[in-house]
């Protein structure tokens, strides 16, 4: 008597409206209705065919028993299911390593439920792997999984409870009362990892505008002046600093990461570069500039205040401040779970006013993209009367 059983080699996983199945062996993608879900959970090995039979045609609609025996023919024919004789050649244990090269080609494919039960087989096989388990995190993200994006991120925290980094990134998913602004250490950490595939991820695979954007806007408030006394807030490598040098004298950019700001020097278009904490910065500094930068920045800040009126204090008259932050429809601002700030319009206007200025320009658009989908932008000048 057969008694059939899911294909150890084969990924099952919950999806809303039943399972998917990933077997790697074939690289086939099945997905199951809620019945062939439950099918597929009965098929132990252990029950008989007809005892599968049993248990579920009481729950199928007049006429449709033969779908069982329909179901588990088709899941033998593609390799889902195996009977007792069949077992041999079929049965295939995959390595830890070899799961995870499979999530990363699928998630490259934009397979990214799959990828995550390549994943999640993964740290199963290898729990006490904290990179493993950070890219499941990751997956568990970009594939809606909320609930289990959280739990892995414990598991990463319990592996790695000095990381300032998955510790940020767990307070945003838990929806704790969130920080004035991102830790400082969980930054310098982000931008020490960042710092050496910075470029080539967010202009070749973000599709990072936000230096043009300032750039347009910069020029339009400040009808093409030149001759400019600029400061790049957040300068990073340096990116908004190639847009800024062609009009100004003189460009200052600070940062809060060392890594970055080597690659901002190695540009050689900034008079003075500073390893700093921009907030703290502004509040000690007596410089004096034409135009402040701060190019996607201002996302590691809650209260844009903290930024807006300190730097207002360094601009002369007619002076403006650009900026871009991550569009928000929730007042004033609120974490995301990206573990970044996004900014409602109105917070932004009466901050703006609080400093002293009149808001010259907020433009809506394209900032980047982020795990397929766009980021929505707000590019922002704000204005110190003459």
């Amino acid at each position: 008597m057969q008694r059939p059983s899911v294909n150890p080699a084969v990924l099952l996983a919950p999806v809303t409206d039943g399972y998917v199945a990933y077997d790697p062996v074939s690289d086939q993608l099945h997905r199951l209705n809620p019945t062939a879900a439950l099918i597929a959970e009965l098929c132990n090995g252990r029950r008989t065919l007809d005892e599968v039979h049993r248990i579920v045609e009481p729950l199928l609609p007049p006429g449709r028993t033969a779908d069982v025996e329909r179901w588990v023919q088709q899941g033998l024919d593609v390799g889902l299911l195996q009977v007792d004789e069949r077992a041999a050649g079929r049965c295939r244990e995959f390595s830890p390593d070899e799961l995870c090269d499979f999530a990363e080609r699928l998630w490259e494919h934009g397979k990214v439920q799959t990828a995550f039960l390549c994943q999640k087989q993964a740290l199963e096989l290898r729990d006490d792997d904290v990179d493993i388990c950070c890219a499941l995190a990751e997956l568990a993200q970009v594939a809606g999984r909320r609930e289990e994006a959280c739990a892995a991120y414990e598991r990463c925290l319990e592996l790695s409870p000095e990381d300032a980094e998955i510790r940020h990134l767990l307070s945003a998913l838990r929806e704790d009362a969130p920080p004035a602004r991102v830790p400082d250490d969980c930054i310098r950490q982000l931008y020490r990892r960042f710092s050496t595939f910075y470029e080539s991820n967010v202009r070749d695979e973000l599709d990072y505008q936000g230096p043009e954007r300032i750039r347009e806007l910069v020029n339009v408030v400040t009808n093409n002046r030149g001759g400019l006394a600029s400061l790049d807030l957040g300068c990073g490598s340096g990116l908004a600093g190639v847009e800024l040098k062609p009009f100004s004298r003189r460009l200052v950019g600070v940062d809060l990461s060392p890594e970055m700001i080597d690659l901002a020097r190695g540009r050689r278009i900034y008079d003075n570069l500073v390893v700093a904490e921009v907030t703290s910065w502004l509040g000690h500094s007596h410089e004096h500039f034409d135009v402040i930068v701060a190019c996607d920045s201002l996302i590691y800040l809650g209260d844009l205040r903290q930024a807006l009126v300190p730097a207002a204090g360094l601009l002369g008259p007619g002076g403006i401040i650009a900026f871009s932050v991550e569009c928000g429809d929730r007042y004033p601002f609120h974490l995301t779970d990206s573990g970044r700030y996004a900014h409602h319009r109105s917070h932004i206007e009466e901050v703006g006013t609080d400093a002293g200025l009149t808001l010259a320009r907020m433009d809506e658009g394209f900032l980047r993209m982020e795990y397929g989908a766009e980021v929505t932008g707000l590019f922002v000048a704000l204005e110190k009367p003459g």
